[in-house]
């Protein structure tokens, strides 16, 4: 089970790598065109080398996930990586963009994903 977890934490870094990166490439478009709008901003966005690196690395992590979800429940995997994934997208957001969160909502996302492992970790099938 201990490389099943890894496997899992691997794709939720690399989904984070990904979802930071797409973020990273919208920025530097919306600096280049301060309103993005119709199809210059969406050619604009499919040809940026951190779109083009994301999807690379989204599809790693798809086959990753392909081998986790072979292995073990869906949603035990599923959990383990929403759990993971709410903090640190916000953690990563928070360092790398300055993105804020009110202490009420970190508390918010410790507990939602505590709750989802718990459930899922130690829950009884029906």
């Amino acid at each position: 089970m201990i490389r099943e977890i890894l496997m899992i934490v691997f794709v939720t870094c690399s989904t984070l790598g990904s979802q930071l990166l797409v973020k990273r490439a919208v920025t530097q478009i919306a600096q280049r065109d301060p309103v993005p709008q119709g199809l210059n901003w969406l050619i604009a966005a499919c040809l940026s080398p951190e779109v083009i690196a994301a999807v690379a690395i989204q599809g790693i992590g798809f086959i990753t996930w392909v081998v986790v979800v072979s292995r073990i429940k869906l949603g035990v995997a599923f959990a383990i990586s929403g759990s993971f994934f709410y903090i640190l997208i916000a953690l990563a957001s928070w360092l790398l963009y300055g993105e804020r969160l009110a202490p009420v909502q970190w508390l918010g996302l410790v507990l939602v994903s505590s709750g989802v492992l718990m459930m899922t970790l130690t829950g009884k099938a029906a």
